[in-house]
């Protein structure tokens, strides 16, 4: 209400006869007393009100925007948004704010919280610094100018098509198996029905490494080791042999495994291997082989093995639903996990933090989950709607990617931590059982039962510049000298 109005109403009622210094006096008791319940805004910071609004009632659906912020129609919503927070409510904004960062959240710690209704005047006001300069001719504020000014990070464009495509018969259709590697020599190898073929990525020259339909057996797993020179074979007899790739001959077959070995994995000279016996087997390739370590902890069929990037620990998955973590002196197990609802085929360590493991479950689960092994506390999880057949790390970036089967058959890529989907490329008819990266880091290739191989650009060339400042990576904080 306008004050000349109420002093001039106050004098009517009361007859003229109260002196001016009084009307001061009841004209404050009026408005900071009154018998009527009359919200009064004046002093309300509706930037801080409006917020909390927003941020105690999101439903799904906006929760599924929110993720979508990283498309250009989402970055120009951002900008947008904090356009009209300059211009209505003084926020004094001046670069875009990144969707991906919980900055919203500090805004609310460093704000006042009061109530969205008052009955009382408070005479603290917001201060608008956004004058507008009187030779300009936009109705916009100074700092809405700086704003559309401010350089926006250029979004990064994911070909959701394949730039190569391989027929690949005979490629099975089973979750269980690995049979698909590419070497740090950049040759990948298949298995296909009875052989391994390798393909250059360099050449696009197709050799046969070996076929073992003369013993009558079938190729279940291939795996190179770090220096891309040796590639082992399992199998489904349970032999696990070593080939010499640049040779093209067997150097030796190991036994040991009564059923199907499935996984295979390298730790320098290291061999670990999985099987449907439920052991682990880990020998050295270059001692006799009545030397191995026996590893036994799952109850069904072995699916998934990785090794720590610092080579000390051993992550394994298993139809049993369990994700198991060994080190290299003990025979049990030094970690279990039993949240995953399916079997753990999908397992990857994060070349950027240590200790962090990722694991993706079977049809019954569909989730991703991100354990801190250093404590054996699980840190996050999101539910993917599919079932998760595997799980790699970018080398340059905080980002990995899953390849998925039922019921929607495609490859989702992840930014790490906040889990924002990057992209989502579809093209595979069957489920994506296989996954593995080119060596420098960039590319991807997938494999599935409708036989073909597709490979993808999805990885950022250039290394993440942002050093990590994780907790989890002791290595960062010992004092030299």
């Amino acid at each position: 209400m306008d004050q000349d109005y109420e002093r001039r109403l106050l004098r009517q009622i009361n007859h003229q006869n109260v002196p001016e210094g009084h009307l001061e006096l009841i004209y404050s008791i009026t408005v900071k007393s009154g018998d009527r319940f009359i919200p009064t805004r004046a002093g309300s910071n509706w930037s801080i009100n409006f917020h909390y609004a927003n941020e105690n009632c999101w439903s799904p659906n906006q929760n599924q925007r929110a993720k979508d912020a990283s498309t250009d129609t989402g970055k120009d919503a951002v900008a947008y948004a904090a356009l009209l927070r300059n211009e209505l409510l003084g926020a004094g904004i001046e670069t875009v704010p990144d969707p991906h960062t919980d900055d919203r959240q500090h805004t609310i710690l460093m704000q006042d919280t009061h109530s969205l209704f008052r009955y009382t005047i408070h005479t603290k006001r917001v201060p608008f610094d956004n004058e507008i300069s009187p030779y300009s001719l936009s109705p916009l504020s100074n700092k809405s100018h700086k704003l559309l000014r401010s350089p926006r990070k250029p979004a990064r464009k994911i070909s959701k098509i394949p730039f190569k495509v391989l027929d690949a018969p005979e490629l099975q259709d089973d979750f269980y198996l690995n049979l698909v590697d590419w070497s740090a020599g950049n040759l990948l190898s298949v298995g296909l029905g009875a052989c391994v073929y390798l393909w250059s990525a360099c050449t696009s020259q197709v050799t046969r490494l070996c076929d073992l339909s003369v013993d009558g057996d079938s190729v279940t797993s291939v795996c190179w080791n770090e220096r891309g020179s040796l590639v082992a074979v399992g199998t489904h007899k349970g032999f696990v042999q070593i080939w010499d790739a640049a040779g093209g001959r067997k150097l030796t077959s190991l036994e040991g495994h009564s059923a199907r070995v499935g996984a295979l994995a390298w730790n320098g000279e290291q061999l670990s291997s999985g099987s449907r016996d439920r052991v682990i087997l880990q020998r050295d390739v270059r001692t006799p082989p009545p030397v191995e370590r026996r590893l036994q902890g799952h109850r069904q069929e072995v699916c998934g093995l990785k090794w720590s990037p610092d080579h000390q620990h051993l992550a394994s998955g298993g139809n049993d639903n369990k994700l198991l973590v060994w080190n290299s002196s003990s025979l049990l197990p030094v970690q279990q996990y039993s949240d995953h609802l399916a079997a753990v085929k999908a397992i990857a360590w994060s070349p950027h933090q240590h200790g962090l493991l990722a694991s993706g479950g079977g049809t019954a689960d569909r989730c991703l989950r991100f354990w801190n092994t250093l404590t054996g506390q699980a840190l996050q999880s999101t539910d993917t709607g599919s079932q998760v057949c595997n799980l790699a790390w970018s080398k340059h970036a905080n980002e990995l990617v899953s390849t998925h089967g039922y019921s929607q058959n495609q490859i989702l890529v992840w930014k790490y931590p906040s889990l924002t989907q990057v992209a989502k490329l579809t093209g595979h008819s069957y489920r994506v059982l296989y996954l593995a990266v080119s060596p420098d880091g960039e590319a991807i290739v997938t494999g599935a039962g409708d036989e073909t191989l597709r490979f993808w650009n999805v990885f950022s060339k250039t290394r993440c510049t942002k050093e990590s400042k994780s907790v989890l990576n002791l290595f960062t904080r010992i004092r030299l000298g």
